[in-house]
């Protein structure tokens, strides 16, 4: 498993790589994760099951990301690879520039290459442009894909130029019953639209402050209870104090993992963030 977002940082990728080595290992499977240093957490460290991470000494260049040189690491990459036998490479989101890396170095060694694309992206600003002329280069010779939803592959498989038969769907799993809402949190007179994301523009957070301010507009018995923090609170704390919506609009901050649920169980309608 390869991706420049991993633990500590938090996200919905690192959740996934996590749970998905986790249920490979409980199959019988070795399985190893490669990804940046984080700060003082270099080298080599151990995760339940023992899962094995490679924290690799290279800097950030943007956004959690490494700066995509393509053969800067090789050597470094190469030597994991035949360290730990690997025969098959996972790579995660389009961003990762340590992912396409490592998917480039394992094809040359003639190892199979899977990729994961958790999100969608656009195709006409300059970062869409360059991000998906990237991804075309980098999944050309991969052996299949992964998108987390249908409309996910179509947007995979129009920015990538792939072969739609080279990609598959995989939806992300939910245990629907452990988030269901609970009566006893809930106000009576109040429907409470719960919103759990990180709040920066892929998610977006733009859209979620419009449709803030013109619901609470048109409906007097609607709330909003927002758990997150990023770059675009200013954008909620904004559209809240003009609309003097303090008694309506809550914003929690970041949330521990463990806390998510008890936000989510408290939501008469729970408000998935638009762009993943």
């Amino acid at each position: 498993m390869v991706s420049d977002f991993f633990f500590p940082n938090m996200g919905g990728v690192e959740e996934h790589i996590y749970n998905l080595s986790q249920c490979l290992l409980q199959k019988g499977h070795k399985v190893v994760i490669m990804t940046h240093s984080y700060e003082d957490r270099v080298g080599v460290r151990y995760m339940t099951n023992g899962l094995k991470v490679y924290y690799l000494p290279i800097k950030v260049f943007y956004n959690q990301c490494v700066l995509p040189t393509m053969i800067c690491n090789v050597p470094l990459i190469r030597y994991i690879l035949i360290r730990e036998h690997v025969e098959i490479i996972h790579g995660h989101s389009a961003f990762s520039a340590l992912a396409h890396e490592a998917m480039l170095v394992g094809n040359l060694m003639g190892l199979k290459t899977v990729f994961t694309d958790h999100s969608l992206f656009g195709f006409a600003d300059a970062s869409a442009v360059i991000t998906n002329k990237f991804i075309q280069i980098s999944v050309a010779d991969c052996n299949h894909c992964i998108c987390v939803s249908h409309t996910g592959k179509e947007n995979t498989v129009l920015r990538a130029k792939v072969d739609s038969r080279r990609v598959s769907v995989i939806p992300n799993a939910v245990d629907t019953y452990s988030f269901l809402p609970d009566p006893s949190q809930r106000s009576k007179s109040q429907i409470t639209v719960v919103v759990v994301s990180r709040l920066v523009y892929r998610k977006g957070v733009d859209l979620t402050a419009q449709i803030i301010g013109d619901l609470c507009l048109k409906y007097k018995d609607i709330c909003f209870l927002i758990a997150g923090d990023g770059p675009k609170r200013w954008l909620l704390e904004e559209i809240r104090e003009k609309r003097g919506l303090q008694d309506r609009v809550t914003l929690l901050g970041s949330l521990e993992h463990s806390q998510v649920r008890n936000v989510l169980v408290k939501g008469d309608i729970f408000f998935e963030h638009i762009v993943d």
